[in-house]
C-alpha cells in the first residue's frame, strides 16, 4: 500500500438494509401513479411509514431512471396601474367557489363532459357532475346539492361560458345570497385553481384511462376525487391534504361562535366520504379552543 496516493483509496460504498424494500416500494407508487414526482412519492411513503426525506428519495428516483415530471412556468399576478392586485382570493373556506367544464370522450367516439367545483380557500374537490351534456339547469342542479351540503359561498368565480352566464343561473345564485364572479373573457388563468385542477385531472387520470361506458368514468372519476382530497400530496405545506386541512379550518372559519366554527369544519370533514383521523380532529379541536379564549 505504500507510495500510493490517497485519492486511490475508498470505501467500498454498502447500501443500507431497507434499501430494496424502499425502493420497491417507490418504484410500485410511480407505477400506480405515473404523473407523480419524486416529492409527491416521498410524501406518500412517509404516509406508508417510512421515515424519509425528499433527498434520499431523489437519490434513489435518478439512480432507477424514474422521470421526474417538468415544472410548470410561473405566472405573474394581474395589477392596476397603481399597484393595487385586481383578483379576489379566497380568506376562509365557503367564502369563493370556482367551476369549469373538461371535455373527453367514451371508447365509443361520443363525447362527455365534467363540471368541476372546487373550494379556492381548501383547494377541496366538491363535486364532479358528469353527463353526456351538461347545460344550466344542471350547473344549478349541482349547486343545489352543494348548497343544502355545505351552506352557501360568498363568491362563485368562472369564465363566461353559456352555461354560467345564463339568467337562469345568475338570477339563482342572486337568490341564495351568493355574488358571481366572472373572469375577464379570454383570460382563463384569472380562474388559476379550477384550471390547475383540470390540468392535474387530464394528466393524471383522462389521459391514461379508456373509458367503455359513461358509467364507469362516473365511478372512476370519483374515486380520483376521493383520492385527490384525501391522500393526493399537495405543493402547498397548508394544504398537504384537503381532509387535515379540513379539520384545521375549524380554528378560521369565520363567525364569533365556536359553535359555528365546529359546523362548517364538520360539514367539510363528513363530506370526504372516508375514515376520519381522531388525533387530527382532536388537534383542530384543541387549536379552535385555544384560538377562541384567546380572542
Amino acid at each position: 500500500m505504500l507510495g500510493q496516493h490517497r485519492s486511490t483509496q475508498r470505501h467500498v460504498p454498502r447500501d443500507r438494509e431497507d434499501e430494496e424494500r424502499l425502493v420497491a416500494d417507490m418504484i410500485e407508487l410511480a407505477r400506480q401513479y405515473g404523473r407523480y414526482g419524486y416529492r409527491r412519492i416521498a410524501a406518500l411513503l412517509r404516509d406508508a411509514g417510512w421515515q424519509i426525506n425528499d433527498k434520499r428519495v431523489e437519490r434513489l428516483w435518478r439512480r432507477e431512471g424514474l422521470k421526474v415530471p417538468s415544472k410548470q412556468p410561473k405566472r405573474s399576478r394581474l395589477w392596476f396601474n397603481d399597484g393595487s392586485c385586481i383578483r379576489l382570493r379566497a380568506e376562509y373556506s365557503n367564502h369563493v367557489w370556482s367551476y369549469d367544464f373538461v371535455h373527453h370522450r367514451t371508447d365509443d367516439g361520443k363525447a362527455f363532459r365534467t363540471l368541476n367545483i372546487l373550494d379556492e380557500f381548501s383547494r377541496e374537490c366538491l363535486a364532479i357532475r358528469i353527463k353526456r351534456k351538461l347545460n344550466s339547469t344542471d350547473v344549478i342542479d349541482a349547486l343545489t346539492d352543494l348548497f343544502i351540503m355545505r351552506g352557501v359561498p360568498a363568491y362563485i368565480r368562472s369564465d363566461n361560458g353559456p352555461e354560467f352566464i345564463a339568467e337562469a343561473v345568475r338570477k339563482w345564485v342572486a337568490a341564495v345570497g351568493a355574488q358571481t364572479a366572472y373572469i375577464t373573457p379570454g383570460s382563463p388563468w384569472e380562474n388559476g385553481y379550477v384550471e390547475s385542477f383540470n390540468a392535474r385531472l387530464r394528466d393524471e387520470l383522462l389521459n391514461g384511462e379508456i373509458f367503455y361506458s359513461l358509467k364507469e368514468a362516473r365511478i372512476i372519476i370519483e374515486e380520483w376525487r376521493r383520492h385527490y382530497n384525501t391522500k393526493r400530496p399537495h405543493n402547498s405545506p397548508i394544504t398537504r391534504r384537503a381532509a387535515v386541512r379540513c379539520a384545521w379550518m375549524i380554528s378560521w372559519a369565520p363567525g364569533p361562535y365556536p359553535g359555528r366554527k365546529r359546523k362548517t369544519a364538520v360539514r367539510c370533514w363528513s363530506s370526504l366520504g372516508e375514515a376520519k383521523s381522531p388525533s387530527a380532529w382532536t388537534q383542530a379541536k384543541s387549536a379552535a379552543s385555544s384560538r377562541t379564549m384567546t380572542r
